[in-house]
Protein backbone atom coordinates (compact mmCIF):
# COMPACT_ATOMS: atom_id res chain seq x y z
CA UNK A 1 0.00 0.00 0.00
CA UNK A 2 0.84 3.36 -0.95
CA UNK A 3 2.47 5.26 2.34
CA UNK A 4 0.03 8.40 1.52
CA UNK A 5 -2.69 5.97 1.85
CA UNK A 6 -1.52 4.25 5.12
CA UNK A 7 -0.99 7.72 6.47
CA UNK A 8 -4.31 8.84 5.48
CA UNK A 9 -7.41 8.93 8.51
CA UNK A 10 -9.87 6.31 7.70
CA UNK A 11 -12.61 8.96 7.46
CA UNK A 12 -10.65 10.34 3.99
CA UNK A 13 -10.25 7.04 2.37
CA UNK A 14 -13.76 6.46 2.94
CA UNK A 15 -14.74 9.67 1.64
CA UNK A 16 -12.47 9.57 -1.62
CA UNK A 17 -13.47 6.28 -2.54
CA UNK A 18 -17.17 7.01 -2.13
CA UNK A 19 -16.47 10.13 -4.69
CA UNK A 20 -14.32 8.08 -7.04
CA UNK A 21 -17.30 5.72 -7.03
CA UNK A 22 -19.84 8.09 -7.51
CA UNK A 23 -17.92 9.86 -10.40
CA UNK A 24 -17.55 6.20 -11.96
CA UNK A 25 -20.85 6.21 -12.37
CA UNK A 26 -20.79 8.92 -14.67
CA UNK A 27 -18.41 7.49 -16.83
CA UNK A 28 -19.91 3.71 -16.19
CA UNK A 29 -23.68 4.41 -15.61
CA UNK A 30 -25.74 1.62 -14.71
CA UNK A 31 -27.01 3.19 -11.74
CA UNK A 32 -25.27 0.89 -9.58
CA UNK A 33 -21.93 2.41 -8.20
CA UNK A 34 -23.75 5.69 -6.89
CA UNK A 35 -25.51 3.41 -4.25
CA UNK A 36 -21.79 1.82 -3.26
CA UNK A 37 -20.10 5.35 -3.66
CA UNK A 38 -22.97 6.74 -1.36
CA UNK A 39 -22.47 3.96 1.70
CA UNK A 40 -18.96 4.80 1.24
CA UNK A 41 -19.16 8.34 1.67
CA UNK A 42 -21.70 8.29 4.72
CA UNK A 43 -19.29 5.60 6.27
CA UNK A 44 -16.61 8.26 5.98
CA UNK A 45 -18.69 10.76 7.44
CA UNK A 46 -19.95 8.23 10.44
CA UNK A 47 -15.72 7.73 10.51
CA UNK A 48 -15.19 11.85 10.93
CA UNK A 49 -17.44 12.03 13.61
CA UNK A 50 -17.36 9.23 15.24
CA UNK A 51 -14.42 7.09 16.91
CA UNK A 52 -14.42 4.05 15.10
CA UNK A 53 -12.60 1.12 14.87
CA UNK A 54 -11.70 -0.02 10.97
CA UNK A 55 -13.85 -3.56 11.70
CA UNK A 56 -16.87 -1.61 12.75
CA UNK A 57 -16.28 1.05 9.79
CA UNK A 58 -16.30 -1.60 7.18
CA UNK A 59 -19.29 -3.42 9.11
CA UNK A 60 -21.26 -0.46 8.83
CA UNK A 61 -20.08 -0.25 5.00
CA UNK A 62 -21.07 -3.39 4.35
CA UNK A 63 -24.55 -3.12 6.22
CA UNK A 64 -25.07 0.44 4.54
CA UNK A 65 -24.07 -0.98 0.86
CA UNK A 66 -26.71 -3.71 1.15
CA UNK A 67 -29.22 -1.07 2.53
CA UNK A 68 -28.50 1.22 -0.16
CA UNK A 69 -28.92 -1.53 -3.06
CA UNK A 70 -31.86 -2.39 -1.85
CA UNK A 71 -33.59 0.70 -1.69
CA UNK A 72 -32.30 1.63 -4.96
CA UNK A 73 -33.47 -1.44 -6.51
CA UNK A 74 -37.05 -0.68 -4.81
CA UNK A 75 -37.08 2.82 -6.10
CA UNK A 76 -36.12 2.09 -9.77
CA UNK A 77 -39.18 -0.26 -9.69
CA UNK A 78 -41.44 2.18 -8.35
CA UNK A 79 -39.66 4.69 -10.58
CA UNK A 80 -38.40 3.54 -14.00
CA UNK A 81 -36.50 5.56 -16.10
CA UNK A 82 -38.51 5.66 -19.25
CA UNK A 83 -37.16 6.69 -22.90
CA UNK A 84 -38.54 9.67 -25.31
CA UNK A 85 -36.59 7.76 -27.98
CA UNK A 86 -37.39 4.10 -27.50
CA UNK A 87 -35.78 2.64 -30.78
CA UNK A 88 -32.59 4.96 -29.85
CA UNK A 89 -29.60 2.94 -31.32
CA UNK A 90 -32.11 0.55 -33.54
CA UNK A 91 -32.01 1.62 -36.89
CA UNK A 92 -34.02 -0.70 -38.10
CA UNK A 93 -36.89 -0.19 -35.69
CA UNK A 94 -36.63 3.72 -36.38
CA UNK A 95 -37.87 2.34 -39.76
CA UNK A 96 -40.52 0.59 -39.14
CA UNK A 97 -43.74 2.35 -40.97
CA UNK A 98 -41.29 4.16 -43.63
CA UNK A 99 -42.25 3.30 -47.27
CA UNK A 100 -39.22 1.74 -49.32
CA UNK A 101 -38.36 1.31 -52.71
CA UNK A 102 -37.21 -2.49 -53.86
CA UNK A 103 -33.92 -2.43 -55.47
CA UNK A 104 -33.74 -6.10 -55.84
CA UNK A 105 -36.93 -8.39 -55.97
CA UNK A 106 -38.32 -10.20 -53.28
CA UNK A 107 -38.83 -13.72 -54.01
CA UNK A 108 -38.97 -16.36 -52.06
CA UNK A 109 -39.24 -14.25 -49.05
CA UNK A 110 -35.62 -12.39 -49.64
CA UNK A 111 -34.91 -9.40 -51.44
CA UNK A 112 -33.43 -5.95 -51.29
CA UNK A 113 -34.71 -2.36 -50.41
CA UNK A 114 -33.28 1.37 -50.70
CA UNK A 115 -33.38 2.79 -47.27
CA UNK A 116 -31.30 6.32 -47.90
CA UNK A 117 -28.46 5.97 -49.58
CA UNK A 118 -27.90 2.68 -49.44
CA UNK A 119 -29.50 -1.13 -49.58
CA UNK A 120 -31.08 -3.22 -46.60
CA UNK A 121 -32.01 -6.76 -46.63
CA UNK A 122 -36.00 -7.44 -46.47
CA UNK A 123 -37.78 -10.13 -46.10
CA UNK A 124 -41.73 -10.30 -46.93
CA UNK A 125 -44.22 -11.49 -49.78
CA UNK A 126 -43.15 -11.25 -53.22
CA UNK A 127 -42.61 -8.26 -55.00
CA UNK A 128 -40.90 -7.34 -58.28
CA UNK A 129 -37.93 -4.59 -58.78
CA UNK A 130 -39.20 -1.20 -58.33
CA UNK A 131 -42.66 -1.98 -55.93
CA UNK A 132 -43.16 0.05 -52.91
CA UNK A 133 -43.14 -1.68 -49.28
CA UNK A 134 -43.79 -0.79 -45.99
CA UNK A 135 -41.63 -1.91 -43.01
CA UNK A 136 -43.38 -3.74 -39.99
CA UNK A 137 -40.73 -4.51 -38.08
CA UNK A 138 -37.00 -5.50 -38.11
CA UNK A 139 -35.42 -8.80 -37.42
CA UNK A 140 -31.78 -8.10 -36.41
CA UNK A 141 -30.06 -6.59 -39.78
CA UNK A 142 -33.21 -7.63 -41.89
CA UNK A 143 -36.06 -5.80 -42.12
CA UNK A 144 -39.72 -7.34 -42.54
CA UNK A 145 -41.98 -6.08 -45.06
CA UNK A 146 -45.46 -5.90 -46.87
CA UNK A 147 -46.82 -4.80 -49.74
CA UNK A 148 -47.52 -0.89 -49.46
Amino acid sequence: MPDFIADMDPHWVWLSVGVLLVAAEIVAPGFFLIWIGAAAIVTGVLAWVLPLSIPVQLGIFAVLAIVALYGGRRWLKANPITTTDPHLNQRGGRLVGEVLTVTKAIEDGRGRAKVGDGEWPVRGPDVAEGAKVRVISADGGVLVVEAA
